[in-house]
């Protein structure tokens, strides 16, 4: 197949470049802004024609959280305008989502069918960008993550070791729960599907195994760290806070745990657990 990747300089499509060696039976075309603007509906249409596109991976998004409060208008374009660019095309499509699409105010792993009620900017334009998709390409694959860093781009993990080498103490919020995801194994699940016998449609949701609060993964990245590094660790203490003691500029989800059951059983994926994710990704790092 001819896939077209979206978003390629992101942590995500970074990961799906690094990959693709694996998986050497199809040519790939790695796109970012420079290459193919995907809010405009010819140069993605005349891009996906004169390539022979088979399928779409859309790793792109406007995923700025509190930036995408003060400017919802440039996250609807990015977040769903764009995306119902890729879907006009008729080609079969991998769509990247987020844990904000619900609520956050459950104590229980959303799955896939449950209500959505996205309390942000950001949530709101990301489900926008679900709905235009299913409407124009009802047998697209939607895959929800959460918590996401990498190797590559800025995150949360990259920004921790910083801080925790510059500062003698943090404080980080313990009272919402949820899953760090390693963008490789995210990219791994997307190869998955991509190499499956059969195209299984629909909505999944994929995050590493196990949970946490943020709290937790910082102890957690200094740890592991320090296992790697013991000439020169990381003696930053680690203080748990509650959300309220944070400024947030925009609400945040207490707990955002993701159900995995459907994506498990319909591509027989075994989902590494999410320390052992952050291990292998602090030794490329």
């Amino acid at each position: 197949m001819n896939i077209l990747i979206t978003g390629s300089n992101g942590q995500l499509g970074n990961e799906m470049r690094v990959q693709s060696a694996l998986h050497p039976e199809h040519r790939y075309f790695f796109t970012d802004i420079a290459e193919l603007d995907i809010t405009s509906g010819e140069a993605v249409s005349s891009y996906v024609e004169s390539n022979n596109i088979d399928l779409i991976v859309n790793c792109a998004a406007y995923t700025n959280v509190d930036k995408a409060e003060d400017d919802e208008p440039t996250a609807l374009i990015i977040n769903a305008e764009a995306v119902a660019n890729l879907a006009r095309t008729g080609k079969k499509i991998i769509h990247v989502s987020t844990d904000y699409v619900f609520s956050g105010k459950g104590f229980m792993p959303c799955r896939e069918d449950d209500e959505v009620e996205p309390q942000t900017a950001y949530g709101r334009t990301k489900l926008e960008g679900e709905k235009r998709l299913l409407s124009l390409t009802p047998d697209a694959v939607i895959l929800r993550t959460a918590w996401l860093y990498s190797s590559f781009g800025n995150n949360f993990v990259k920004t921790m070791l910083r801080l925790g080498k510059e500062k003698s103490e943090l404080g980080v919020v313990y009272d919402q729960i949820g899953t760090p995801t390693y963008a490789a194994d995210l990219a791994t699940a997307i190869y998955a599907i991509i190499c499956h016998q059969e195209w299984k449609s629909g909505i999944y949701h994929f995050t590493n195994e196990g949970v946490c609060s943020w709290f937790d993964f910082t102890h957690e990245i200094f740890r592991l760290y320090n296992e790697q590094h013991p000439s020169e660790p990381i003696v930053c203490a680690v203080r748990p806070i509650r959300s309220e003691e944070y400024a947030y500029r925009t609400p945040r989800p207490h707990y955002s745990v993701l159900d995995k059951a459907k994506i498990k059983q319909t591509f027989s994926l075994t989902i590494p657990y999410w320390t052992e994710a952050l291990n292998r990704c602090l030794k490329q790092l």
